[in-house]
């Protein structure tokens, strides 16, 4: 009897993939998930916030306490020397900023910064909410510290560059 009923069945019967559905599907999830990558990749400050300039210039003052706020608030990310290789940056979904790439830097406007501290990226939080305009300023300053060049003293800039083909003393 059990083989009556395994001969009446048919072969796939009522089974009819329906390629143009799986099709689609695959389509949105895969539209679904490059806006998801985009939208956590894209940080881009809108016009009036790179027009804004800063100010508070950058003094000694300005730039001690946002060098303060920075090893509070950024460090454990962003590193101590601003490289973005914190102690916490590998376990992060996205790498923080290298302030020390003046290439890169010198592409960002001090509104777009402040803007980035303010507004917040994830994992980055927002800090609009929890530091001062003031201070939020500062971090600007001293962020900029990181990418400049060391400015030599008169001594050293007119010494004669070593000769690297030289032999060692």
């Amino acid at each position: 009897m059990a083989s009556d009923k395994l001969a009446e069945r048919k072969p796939n019967s009522g089974f009819k993939p329906n390629l143009l559905g799986i099709f689609v599907a695959f389509v949105i999830v895969a539209v679904a998930g490059s806006v998801v990558v985009y939208s956590l990749s894209d940080w881009t400050a809108p016009e009036k916030a790179r027009q804004m300039p800063n100010p508070f210039p950058p003094t000694p003052k300005a730039i001690g306490l946002g060098m303060s706020t920075y090893q509070d608030r950024c460090q454990n990310c962003h590193g101590g020397n601003g490289n973005g290789k914190g102690e916490r940056a590998e376990k992060l979904s996205i790498a923080p900023s290298d302030f020390t790439d003046g290439h890169a830097m010198s592409k960002l406007t001090d509104g777009e910064l402040f803007w980035k501290i303010s507004e917040g990226h994830r994992p980055m939080p927002a800090f609009q909410g929890k530091l001062s305009e003031e201070e939020r300023w500062q971090l600007v300053d001293y962020i900029r510290t990181f990418s400049q060049p060391l400015v030599d003293s008169p001594a050293e800039s007119s010494a004669p560059a070593p000769d690297k083909d030289a032999a060692p003393r």
